[in-house]
This record gives structure tokens, sequence and C-alpha cells, in this order.
């Protein structure tokens, strides 16, 4: 849960979700992902929507003049109906 962080934390948090999934692809080239990694992969996808949509959200609320803080992280289920 995303709740309660400020946009750097945010997006450092992205960051480290990006790298996790660049090495569990490198870590697989070639060979491909057993069914672990892919349900890592997975899930480390979901959680980037999830954090990149909490991210626009935090921003549309600054460019309204509204609290950022309000914005709250969406189920992945909801995110993932916005993607497809």
């Amino acid at each position: 849960m995303m709740m309660g962080m400020d946009d750097k934390t945010i997006l450092d948090h992205i960051h480290a979700l990006v790298a996790e999934e660049k090495d569990l692809r490198s870590s697989h080239a070639g060979h491909g992902l057993g069914g672990e990694g892919r349900q890592r992969l997975q899930h480390l996808e979901e959680q980037l929507d999830q954090a990149w949509d909490l991210l626009r959200q935090r921003r549309a609320k600054v460019e309204i003049n509204e609290d950022p803080s309000t914005a709250q992280q969406r189920d992945v289920h909801e995110v993932e109906s916005y993607l497809n």
C-alpha cells in the first residue's frame, strides 16, 4: 500500500520495481520464466500500474489546487481495467 507517500517516495518505489522487473527478465533471458517467475512478473507489473496511477492522481490534484495527499491507491483490478 502506498498511501501517505510523497511523489519522490512513489517514484523511488517505481524505480525499485522497474529494477526488479529488469533483473527478473534478464536472469531468465533465453530460457523463459517459470510459473513462479511469471507470477512475480505479473505482480510487479500490477504494482507498477498502481504506483503510476497514484502518481498521476496526485499530480492531477495539484493541478486543480487540491491536496495531493488525499489521492488513494486504487485496487489493482480497477487500475488494470483502465489500461485494457
